[in-house]
């Protein structure tokens, strides 16, 4: 493999990402030396944007808004999905945490990691009434 070096700054990253671009256009066959050298700076940009350009992870209501919204489904079907159309509706308004029967039904019918689900996050603030 020629021409392969560290990624240790921006101009680094920089090179490696305009290497890549070219097996884009022009795929090289696997098992082929242009492959493996594909692979490797493939990794090696990965590891280096990881770690000076980590993307901090939605916590969970947000993750099931955008799963939710990739898969098409909507309110009503998160309301089928409790049994509750009130409780789908303070969940997603984060006016109530999600349970751990919610978080078995939504990995379990739905395909949502469960782990994504249990982490902690903070409830809205419950409205407070003026005299």
């Amino acid at each position: 493999m020629e021409n392969i070096r560290a990624i240790r700054n921006d101009d680094d990253l920089a090179w490696a990402i305009a290497e890549v671009e070219q097996y884009f256009v022009n795929e090289p066959d696997l098992g082929t030396a242009e492959a493996d050298r594909f692979d490797v700076l493939s990794v090696l940009i990965e590891a280096y944007e990881d770690e000076h350009y980590p993307i901090d992870a939605p916590e969970p209501i947000e993750f099931l808004k955008a799963h939710m919204a990739m898969l098409g489904r909507k309110q009503s079907d998160l309301a089928k999905l409790f049994g509750s159309t009130p409780r789908a509706s303070e969940v997603l308004n984060k006016k109530r945490a999600l349970t751990v029967d919610m978080i078995h039904r939504l990995h379990k019918e739905w395909g949502i990691p469960s782990d994504r689900l249990v982490e902690p996050y903070h409830l809205a603030e419950p409205e407070r009434a003026y005299a």
